[in-house]
């Protein structure tokens, strides 16, 4: 008789690396017009020159980060003329924490933690590029953060007009933008504008046939076979298709794998997909709540516990109630809403009435954010 249960050391994983968010595949489809254009804006670079500057504009899930990395990752084979850096702005979202990150790529460790202004981080990034005499090509990704941190224009001028201040240091620049309201062409002042000029890449987000085509090559290299049947495996696009991200649909077979696993069942059905799906539809969240600073979570957290009471609330009485457990000015109180709102986290509309109302409500079940905020 055939054993259907997996031993304490066997596993339905062929390779868990392939259903990690940041894994860049080998085969990488439906991204090729996309891959083309970043490629011939970057050529420049390969032959010591500037390279021109790129936006990557799309949805989250839609291929813009693997299509940077896949090709920052063939510049590293091919040349050491052109240093390709990876920034991920949710986390590095301050000029001086971004030009750290670009000195610990080119030195090999951080700059000291403590007593070390931005210049002198710059002139040392700008003498190891001269003694190299190499190209720099920065890619910022999730840069609409740093917009919500006002860091923008202070990033982009430093890097686009450093050959005023250092001679011959040529650096280009890689903007990624998942916020679809975002019009950068709006965001930068006049002094950056003018250097950066940047062509607009779009990725569209991926029809039903494209996810079918990702998802089951991740699920080829990734799980032994008739691990994931056909029925279950079209279960899964279904509910990426409803969330409207790749990430989505990558995370819930994993996690429906390791569900599986667990249950000591060499296959997996229905009830693990529903319960990974319960986990995987709030993977914005969660990413989104670890990027925020503990006064932001605290103002969000205060958010959800009225939102539990009240529902809809305008920013008047928030305030009150966040104030009453922080010391905390209503500008930047406001500020932080804004940024919240521009995360996709709450909604902030107008209500007319005895004056304009500002009223915020919550994208997400409030219990789900205290749940992955933590009750403070």
């Amino acid at each position: 008789m055939k054993k259907n249960l997996l031993m304490w050391d066997e596993s339905l994983f062929r390779d868990p690396e392939v259903f990690e968010i940041d894994h860049v595949p080998e085969q990488f489809n439906h991204r090729e017009s996309q891959m083309r254009e970043l490629a011939f804006q970057v050529q420049p670079g390969l032959r010591g020159g500037r390279p021109l500057n790129s936006v990557c504009r799309g949805l989250p899930g839609t291929g813009k980060t693997t299509s940077v990395r896949k090709l920052f990752g063939e510049i590293e084979e091919s040349t050491r003329k052109l240093v390709p850096i990876y920034i991920n702005c949710q986390i590095d979202n301050t000029k001086f924490a971004i030009f750290s990150q670009i000195y610990r790529k080119l030195s090999g460790h951080l700059p000291p933690a403590s007593g070390t202004s931005f210049k002198q981080v710059f002139d040392a990034i700008a003498r190891l590029l001269q003694k190299e005499a190499a190209v720099l090509l920065v890619a910022l990704d999730d840069a609409n953060y740093l917009l919500y941190e006002n860091e923008m224009n202070r990033v982009l001028y430093s890097l686009l007009r450093s050959y005023e201040a250092y001679p011959g240091t040529r650096i280009g620049v890689i903007v990624i933008i998942s916020d679809m309201d975002v019009d950068l062409s709006r965001e930068v002042d006049a002094r950056v504008s003018s250097v950066f000029r940047p062509l607009e890449i779009y990725f569209p987000p991926y029809g039903e046939d494209e996810i079918k085509e990702i998802l089951s090559e991740r699920v080829k290299q990734g799980m032994f076979p008739g691990v994931l049947s056909e029925e279950m495996f079209d279960l899964v696009v279904e509910q990426t298709q409803k969330s409207g991200d790749l990430r989505v649909g990558i995370d819930l077979i994993k996690r429906a794998g390791l569900h599986a696993e667990h249950r000591a069942s060499r296959a997996i059905t229905s009830d693990d997909v529903c319960k990974a799906y319960d986990f995987s539809k709030y993977l914005h969240l969660s990413s989104s709540v670890r990027s925020l600073k503990n006064e932001e979570k605290a103002v969000l957290r205060d958010i959800a516990r009225q939102s539990l009471a009240e529902g809809d609330m305008n920013a008047g009485e928030i305030y009150k109630a966040v104030k009453a457990g922080m010391p905390i000015g209503y500008t930047r109180f406001y500020e932080i809403v804004k940024k919240l709102d521009a995360m996709r986290l709450v909604d902030l509309q107008y209500r007319e009435g005895k004056g304009r109302t500002r009223v915020i409500s919550l994208r997400y079940d409030p219990e789900k954010i205290i749940e992955y905020i933590g009750e403070g």
